[in-house]
């Protein structure tokens, strides 16, 4: 009886799911997002629904933030003279990633001087970023004081970077002028950056040489559909030669 408990054990252990040390939290409120940022047993965090906050939130520890399409609004004061402009540099950022890697994606970060700082970190974004509404613009590449580690920024797949507010004084990317550098990769390919360096949206593919034709319907690279239909034409070629000569 004993041995076939511990058979029936056994086998029920190999037929378990396994399970991971991954935690996921969705939190609803600024001091809820605080509190789940200071647990580090937190993989993941995700967005209820939209959050303001009054205050910039620093990201110190490895961690992915998934807005799941929601925003997050800076809804504090600028510079000594509390302003209510965001357009008065108080070095307010919603969202501040320091000296770690972060990944971050469909989420709105609006109301700040800025809606992102990667400040001597490694941050990928994925999905639907939304960076409208900052005053000095979207996402900034910095290496503050203290900070030794370039920035470095990855766009994932299936970016979607939007700024319905961008203009020369207010890019959507940039390096801070404070001897920084940095990097920004997508698709696997990397550009180095200089500082003092800004972007559109529309000069982000063209600086990392990603300016070829695409497909419209698949967004995939045209010269991989005419090398399959050129090697489908030889092909086609070779059998019906071959073909007429054996009279098949």
């Amino acid at each position: 009886m004993f041995k076939k408990t511990i058979m029936f054990v056994l086998m029920m252990l190999c037929f378990m799911p396994f399970v991971t040390n991954a935690k996921t939290l969705i939190v609803n409120s600024q001091s809820e997002f605080l509190e789940a940022l200071s647990d580090s047993t937190i993989d993941t965090i995700t967005l209820g629904k939209d959050i303001e906050t009054t205050e910039k939130i620093n990201i110190t520890r490895p961690v992915t933030i998934d807005g799941a399409n929601h925003t997050m609004k800076y809804v504090g004061t600028f510079g000594t003279d509390a302003s209510k402009s965001n357009t008065v540099w108080g070095g307010i950022y919603v969202l501040q990633v320091y000296k770690t890697t972060a990944t971050i994606k469909d989420i709105k970060l609006t109301g700040g001087n800025a809606g992102l700082l990667i400040n001597g970190a490694k941050v990928t974004l994925d999905g639907n970023i939304d960076v409208s509404g900052n005053g000095f613009g979207g996402i900034e590449l910095g290496k503050g004081s203290n900070v030794t580690e370039a920035p470095a920024l990855t766009l994932g797949k299936d970016i979607n970077v939007v700024n319905n507010t961008e203009k020369t004084t207010a890019p959507t990317i940039w390096v801070a002028k404070d001897g920084a550098d940095g990097t920004i990769t997508m698709n696997g390919i990397t550009k180095t950056l200089d500082e003092g360096e800004e972007f559109t949206i529309t000069e982000i593919e063209t600086v990392l040489g990603l300016d070829i034709a695409k497909n419209p319907d698949t967004a995939d690279n045209i010269t991989i559909y005419s090398a399959i239909l050129f090697t489908s034409f030889i092909g086609f070629l070779t059998t019906y030669k071959y073909c007429k000569k054996e009279e098949c």
